[in-house]
């Protein structure tokens, strides 16, 4: 049988420590049969079953009172083929660990996010993307997927054999059944160049189309009090790399992007009315760099400050307009919120319930220091995101139901249709997917 924590009565808390469930039982098989064992048990029970991966989803989407299975022994590289670049790996697989892993192999991921921490099954389950318009996001690179489900058995779907079901799975927002390997598309290795550099923020959002078409990947961060944007570009760049050295590195990845930035939110904490002033400090503050490096060191960043978020897709052509509506409202309301303003791009997908399915996607997120009220923000932020036909990210914050977002999803009936397929009896669900998907 499977091992059982000792907290199989203690609380469960996310990586920002404000989503938190007390489990019936948290269980880490250690191996795909004990994954089966652990399902079968608590389906037999009437027990509800939630997999938590590494907690970086701000939503409950791992929260349950039923049992929470933790499936980080399931791991590692299982097989891989350098020639046709097909890697099966282990659901509970850290994409950090991964992309080690693939190096050693001579391979890499075409894309990645800004952070690393999450399994690779949480990271497809909630359409986790990086940015690039020509680049879709990491489910997108899932050639085949392993299930299991409710009574036990595996369920390996591939794009030749279920491709209707894949297309569901590959977004699930952990509603089908316990990913336990993929089989991901990956690319010889590459270097990265990376430039950031500070422009005036109108400037930036009056040529984003031209910037985000020039280059492989391009994002931009404003604070809604500054006038300036960090505009952060990275392109595929031949030869030996050139890293910063680690003192370099630890200066602007730990003390300026973690311990300064946390040291001015929590003074903007303690002092609301001082926000515009540090907002616009921090923007005038924010320095170009220049660095390169093999591609995953490139595309991650260290997270240390805790924050929670929403991020909401919106078609491309709309994402400047949707940021200075969010801006403009932030000012006009003298809101205190210090976190900077993100988006990025990302190319159309076939994924079902994918934010950027079937369009073109400019991701817009915004943030909130720990500890400070962020509903009336959020709120309203999402209230300008629907008038684009706004997609929340599946991993942070909103307040969408599943009468909201249907009409935003072409596929949304095959979606479901595949969740009556996959599992019928709902064993895979919690509050947060009732909500969200429907019962």
């Amino acid at each position: 049988m499977a091992r059982r924590s000792r907290a199989a009565s203690g609380e469960w808390v996310n990586w920002a420590g404000d989503q938190a469930c007390r489990p019936a039982r948290i269980v880490r098989p250690r191996d795909r049969e004990e994954l089966a064992e652990a399902i079968v048990a608590a389906a037999a029970a009437g027990e509800k079953v939630r997999v938590a991966g590494s907690g970086h989803s701000f939503t409950e989407a791992a929260l349950t009172e039923g049992t929470m299975l933790q499936v980080e022994a399931l791991g590692g590289v299982l097989d891989a083929d350098p020639g046709s670049g097909l890697v099966r790996v282990g659901g509970g697989t850290v994409l950090a660990d991964l992309n080690e892993e693939l190096a050693r192999l001579g391979l890499a991921m075409e894309n990645l996010g800004d952070i690393d921490r999450q399994t690779i099954a949480g990271a497809i389950s909630t359409g986790t993307h990086g940015t690039g318009a020509g680049l879709r996001n990491i489910s997108a690179q899932v050639e085949g997927m392993e299930l299991v489900l409710a009574d036990g058995t595996v369920r390996h779907l591939n794009a030749a054999t279920d491709p209707e079901l894949l297309r569901a799975a590959r977004v699930g927002v952990g509603a089908l059944g316990a990913i336990s390997a993929v089989t991901l598309r990956c690319v010889p290795a590459f270097n990265l160049l990376r430039v950031d550099s500070p422009h005036p923020r109108e400037e930036v959002l009056d040529t984003f189309e031209e910037r985000a078409e020039a280059h492989e990947h391009f994002e931009l961060f404003t604070f809604p009090y500054s006038d300036m944007a960090l505009v952060l570009e990275r392109n595929r760049q031949d030869g030996p790399s050139r890293p910063r050295s680690r003192r370099g590195a630890f200066l602007n990845d730990v003390v300026l992007e973690n311990w300064a930035l946390g040291l001015l939110a929590a003074t903007g904490k303690a002092v609301p009315g001082a926000i515009p002033v540090l907002s616009r400090a921090a923007g005038y503050l924010a320095s170009g760099s220049r660095t390169s490096d093999r591609s995953d060191r490139v595309f991650a960043n260290e997270r240390r400050v805790r924050f929670t978020e929403m991020e909401y897709g919106v078609p491309r052509d709309d994402g400047p307009e949707a940021v200075r509506r969010v801006i403009e409202w932030v000012r006009s309301n003298e809101y205190p919120v210090f976190f900077p303003i993100e988006m990025r791009v990302a190319a159309a997908d076939d994924a079902f319930l994918s934010p950027s399915h079937e369009r073109d996607t400019a991701y817009i997120a915004v943030h909130q220091y720990r500890g400070m009220e962020w509903r009336p923000y959020f709120k309203a932020v999402e209230e300008i995101m629907d008038d684009y036909g706004g997609r929340p990210h599946w991993g942070k914050r909103h307040f969408q139901t599943a009468a909201t977002l249907a009409p935003r999803y072409p596929a949304w009936e095959e979606f479901r249709r595949a969740r009556d397929t996959l599992d019928p009896g709902r064993t895979f669900a919690n509050e947060y997917t009732e909500r969200v998907l429907g019962a």
